[in-house]
């Protein structure tokens, strides 16, 4: 999902694992307890990743008429993610998270006159300010956050949009952790402007554990020996950017792709914090895009139908926050 939703993310991990109570009869329950520091935790301040896909052909149209089928001969993408809170106190939280993509493909069209090549690169950042503010809605514990976030590419900041999120948490203890929301996206770029979002974990006694976030991902996981976790399941994910001069217009215009990755996913602690990613899976787009920057991706001048692909992606992240309780996996 775009940096918006995955901060969606970021705020229930954070008040499950930082609200804490008193005694006092003003404080918040004292029932919602810290998550225990692990070797992987949800959130990490630093994460860098590289994937790369199989070559696979799509399908495609520019205002309703057919274009000839294309191959994708190569398509890599570099990410680089960044967390931080600046202040965490007892009932508010103010934090900031970057995102930064780099897209470079090769692709291979079929055309009347041959085969043409062509060479791709893109460039895609974001940047988003957060405020959450803790409080209650007789009885639960109710999360307030406002999301500001400005993105561009390499070329010009775009756009300036917002997000309105309201979460309740339903429960959380040691085995189990529950919580549902919703979200107002203040951006005309977005195809559900109401999002709503239910996360889930539970820890069950024969070690694995089940992992949900809808509607960003399902996992299965489980530990594996003393420094590994392997996960199976499903991620939604979104990859967009910027582009200029899209078929000889004036106009700016953004590239939008909807993917599901399904797969697996292992993951090892490599010490002081460093944690190491390998994903494998299949890759799914079921919508594929181009439309003015300020229309809706209802609105698209191109849309494409690719067909499915194998990707593996390898990752690093460092957690310098993050610290390991002795004895806890």
């Amino acid at each position: 999902m775009g940096i918006l939703k995955k901060r969606v993310l970021v705020i229930i991990v954070l008040m499950l694992s930082k609200v804490s109570y008193s005694q006092t009869k003003d404080s918040i329950p004292k029932k919602v307890v810290a998550y225990v520091a692990d070797k992987f935790p949800a959130t990490r301040a630093f994460n860098i990743e590289y994937s790369q896909l199989t070559p696979y052909d799509y399908t495609s149209n520019l205002s309703g008429t057919a274009l000839p089928e294309t191959t994708v001969k190569n398509l890599n993408q570099t990410k680089i993610d960044g967390n931080i809170n600046f202040i965490t106190k007892n009932r508010w939280i103010l934090g900031a998270a970057f995102n930064y993509r780099y897209s470079a493909a090769s692709t291979e069209t079929d055309t009347p006159s041959g085969l043409v090549s062509s060479q791709h690169d893109f460039h895609y950042h974001a940047t988003t300010l957060n405020f959450t503010h803790i409080s209650r809605l007789w009885p639960p514990t109710v999360l307030y956050s406002r999301g500001l976030t400005v993105d561009g590419s390499d070329k010009h900041f775009e756009r300036v949009k917002g997000m309105l999120t309201g979460i309740v948490i339903l429960k959380a203890n040691a085995q189990t952790k529950m919580s549902a929301g919703l979200s107002l996206m203040i951006d005309p770029n977005s195809q559900f402007p109401v999002i709503p979002s239910f996360s889930y974990e539970h820890k069950f006694s024969n070690g694995w554990m089940a992992d949900v976030f809808l509607p960003q991902k399902v996992y299965l996981r489980k530990l594996l020996f003393n420094d590994g976790r392997l996960s199976f399941g499903s991620e939604l994910a979104v990859t967009s950017f910027y582009l200029y001069n899209f078929n000889n217009s004036p106009q700016k215009h953004v590239f939008q792709q909807l993917e599901i990755n399904s797969g697996a996913m292992y993951e090892h602690y490599f010490g002081s914090t460093f944690v190491g990613t390998l994903k494998t899976g299949l890759k799914t787009i079921p919508t594929s895009r181009i439309f003015e920057k300020n229309e809706s991706p209802n609105d698209y001048i191109f849309k494409a139908n690719p067909q499915s692909s194998f990707y593996v992606s390898i990752g690093l992240s460092f957690n310098p926050f993050h610290k390991i309780k002795k004895g806890r996996n």
